[in-house]
């Protein structure tokens, strides 16, 4: 299966963060990765490569050469609905949901959602996570028909706690959405004592333009980024002259302050367990860098005003290097140079982005894991059309250039001598 095929698998297979990490780690297994378990102790062998998670909803990976850490960062979440429970009007089965992250309410409305996340269950002794998928039972969120909102066209907002509530059922039997979540899992809907469950978009990825130059997908943003790096990763991990590491965090959505998010020590306390000292670790973090990949905005056909003009990347120009003067990206002149040699020993095609001045964007998990790992970090990500849309749009070919530049990436090492880094 080519990469395209697979990146789009990947993005229609992993509904939740929990389904993402569940299919990297898949993923790792099968590449000769050995699970490891933060409440056990570690005995790492030179070179062996390893991963552990936490939470369900982040991984951490890494290939065990000591001296300093190649890290490619991204996370795992994405915009969706958090379900609270369901409620009967007559044969009318709705759910009760609360938004996730930043999301652009109209494009959830009138197409097939589903549900998908997870739940605990009780078994001998206590209570076990168990992943739930729904699978081919979709629901929708109906809009309300112009004839009875004339305006609808002028702009409309929505309220949430009304006008973005999923009709489940007609049959007026409250709870079908949790035994079908307990079946997905092979448990009983008796045994669930919590769950957390999340509407999400039941939409296949799709091919588009007239040479299926561009992918159209949910969860694009940014799991696009997630599987170029994983893909690069598995295939380079052989090659990895330093401690090769592949983050993927939770909650960057929400702003990466849990204990599995980038702002968590998740990070910082997997580096030191690999270093075997705080000595040790302090020596390798000063020969360390980061990449936190996440997506970036390309310039909106439609909307070419809304860019910054000299530093709009477009699809297909190839990965977009982020900047911003507030340090809400972490990119700067050292850690730009020294993706760019990297990138262009990859021969990979680099465009710059800037947010319009008057316009600030959002920010990602680069500064936010610096302040617990500091290392020369640099945020790039693949351009993309609707951020944050029930359906995101990227070019297939800004995909495979990241997972090139992340092949040599990974495989290389770098040595720091005063003001001069050399690139090996």
């Amino acid at each position: 299966m080519d990469f395209s095929k697979k990146l789009a698998a990947f993005l229609d297979l992993s509904k939740t963060a929990y389904h993402t990490v569940s299919n990297i780690t898949a993923v790792l297994d099968s590449n000769g990765f050995t699970r490891l378990y933060e409440s056990e102790d570690w005995k790492l062998t030179e070179g062996g490569k390893y991963y552990v998670t936490r939470a369900g909803s982040s991984v951490i990976a890494f290939v065990n050469n000591g001296g300093g850490f190649m890290i490619g960062a991204a996370h795992s979440d994405s915009p969706a609905f958090r379900i609270k429970g369901d409620s009967v009007m007559g044969a009318y089965v709705k759910l009760d949901t609360e938004r996730y992250g930043g999301m652009i309410n109209y494009t959830w409305l009138d197409r097939p959602l589903t549900v998908a996340g997870r739940i605990t269950v009780r078994c001998e002794g206590g209570v076990k996570t168990c992943l739930a998928d729904i699978g081919g039972k979709s629901v929708i969120i109906p809009s309300l028909a112009i004839h009875m909102n004339r305006g609808v066209n002028d702009g409309c907002k929505f309220n949430p706690a009304k006008e973005l509530l999923p009709l489940v059922s007609l049959s007026g039997k409250s709870g079908e959405i949790f035994e079908l979540a307990a079946k997905s899992a092979g448990v009983s809907v008796d045994d669930i004592v919590s769950h957390e469950l999340y509407l999400v978009s039941a939409e296949k990825p799709a091919f588009i333009g007239l040479n299926n130059e561009m992918l159209l997908s949910p969860r694009i943003d940014d799991l696009s980024s997630v599987y170029a790096m994983l893909d690069a990763y598995v295939e380079s991990a052989e090659k990895a002259k330093a401690t090769a590491v592949f983050a993927v965090f939770d909650n960057e959505e929400v702003g990466s302050e849990t204990r599995n998010g980038a702002a968590s020590t998740f990070l910082y306390d997997t580096l030191k367990r690999v270093s075997g000292s705080e000595c040790e670790y302090l020596k390798a973090v000063a020969s360390s860098f980061m990449v936190s990949a996440d997506n970036a905005h390309a310039m909106h056909p439609n909307y070419p005003e809304m860019s910054d003009k000299a530093n709009a990347p477009v699809l297909g120009g190839g990965v977009a290097v982020k900047y911003n003067a507030n340090k809400r990206y972490a990119t700067d002149v050292v850690s730009d140079a020294v993706f760019r040699e990297i990138s262009a020993r990859a021969g990979a095609k680099l465009q710059s982005y800037f947010n319009r001045a008057d316009l600030p964007g959002g920010s990602t998990l680069g500064s936010i894991a610096d302040t617990k790992v500091s290392v020369p970090t640099v945020d790039i990500g693949i351009p993309q059309l609707a951020m944050h849309s029930s359906n995101e749009c990227i070019a297939l070919s800004d995909a495979i250039e990241m997972k090139n530049v992340f092949s040599i990436y990974f495989a290389s090492i770098l040595s720091f001598d005063g003001e001069s880094i050399k690139i090996k």
